[in-house]
């Protein structure tokens, strides 16, 4: 089956009234979803719809409007379990991943670790995936090691596996795919190792559930986190996936209204799951607006979004391979890894390169991406960084690599 049978970014851009054409014909060339997603109508009318037709509060009202508000905050939960094969009592939502990944820093790290324990995370970590270990840690007398990365960006799974073997890891944190790399890391085959050696499991999905089929079920953690903005879905909620058994055993990380099952002078009783760790009013449009992103995803079908994905990239690594001097960082295998393409070019300083290209209405991330430990590691202060989705297609990477080339000669007048 061609790509054009399974993802057609033409049309797919027709639901994104960000993405149409002006009167004058100019068109944005969105290349920063790894940042943030565009987002489909469907999801902005889903939202609207609640505001309009269903508001209310949650889990507290017995009249009709309250009820309906409810059933549809919790349809969005069923929608983000199916998704990612989840169980629904463990499907938490959040704030965003960071938040997630901070409740099981605070929740589970902070009760449980101990002087001299190692908490296990890789260099290409997101900061949300290092800083939460490193506070909880200072905290605890517990240890954060980091994984290094091999030359051409993968782990180094030498390391991973002795550090396992002699260390007493209580937990690693890990990312799925690199948001800098694109590296998509075997997390099912570490979640493996990793439990053999007694150690906890938590993957930062956040450029994975947006752009091919993942299973919390099938990776087998412990702990899941991603957030919705780039999955198509709004700013503003994220998801936690635990294991309800070890969720069960946590205690709460925010305490208030929703989380309760009785408040005693004496003390107080914890709610149910998922309800324990959503305190207070929660996301609720959010949740509506993030089931539609969920729905309109699995209508495409994530096995065409990564097919669709690996056609980009395949084309992109070709395309800006042929710009002189240009460096990619990251796998060349289009295979293994994601749509993220972050590239440096001599005496072309990132901010400038994102700022010229920006007048030829493409957009790019220019910094060091909430990774340094990673920069320092690829002996850069900052990339450039382009990352595709859904929408884009080859036309988009032309226009990245026009714009490229007028850049470049626009700093050797």
């Amino acid at each position: 089956m061609t790509h054009a049978a399974l993802i057609n970014p033409l049309r797919v851009r027709q639901d994104f009234s960000l993405l149409a054409p002006t009167e004058g014909g100019a068109r944005l060339v969105y290349l920063d979803s790894a940042a943030t997603s565009q987002k489909p109508n469907a999801v902005l009318e889903a939202m609207d719809d609640y505001y309009r037709c269903a508001n209310a509060n949650v889990h507290r009202g017995v009249y009709r409007l309250a009820q309906e508000a409810t059933e549809r905050f919790e349809d969005g939960r069923r929608a983000v379990a199916e998704l990612v094969a989840a169980p629904l009592a463990g499907t938490i939502f959040t704030k965003n991943a960071t938040e997630a990944i901070n409740l099981v820093a605070w929740a589970w790290g902070l009760r449980t670790l101990r002087p001299n324990d190692v908490v296990m995370v890789t260099e290409m970590e997101h900061h949300s995936g290092i800083v939460p270990w490193q506070i909880v840690a200072k905290m605890t007398g517990a240890e954060v090691r980091f994984a290094p990365i091999t030359p051409d960006g993968e782990l180094d799974h030498e390391w991973i596996d002795h550090t396992l073997a002699s260390a007493p890891v209580r937990m690693v944190s890990i990312v799925h795919v690199s948001n800098v790399l694109g590296t998509v890391n075997p997390v099912a085959d570490i979640v493996a190792r990793a439990h053999a050696h007694g150690a906890l499991v938590l993957v930062d999905a956040s450029q994975s559930v947006p752009h091919m089929p993942v299973s919390f079920a099938g990776i087998g953690c412990d702990f899941m986190a991603f957030t919705g903005h780039k999955m198509l879905g709004p700013t503003g909620i994220g998801v936690l996936v635990g294991r309800p058994e070890i969720l069960d055993g946590m205690e709460p990380f925010l305490g208030g209204g929703e989380m309760i099952a009785d408040v005693r002078t004496d003390g107080s009783d914890w709610a149910d799951l998922p309800n324990k760790f959503e305190a207070g009013t929660p996301p609720i449009a959010e949740s509506v607006g993030l089931g539609a992103a969920c729905i309109y995803l699995s209508s495409l079908g994530l096995d065409a979004v990564r097919a669709h994905e690996v056609h980009l990239t395949t084309y992109a690594l070709d395309a800006l391979s042929e710009i002189d001097g240009l460096r990619i960082f990251g796998p060349r295998d289009p295979a293994r890894r994601g749509g993220a393409l972050s590239f440096h070019l001599p005496d072309l300083h990132p901010h400038d390169i994102a700022q010229l290209v920006d007048e030829d209405n493409v957009c790019v991330r220019a910094g060091h991406h909430c990774a340094k430990p990673l920069m320092r590691a690829l002996g850069v202060n900052a990339t450039a960084r382009a990352s595709t989705y859904i929408y884009n297609d080859t036309d988009d990477i032309d226009a990245l690599v026009t714009a490229l080339h007028r850049a470049r000669a626009y700093f050797a007048r």
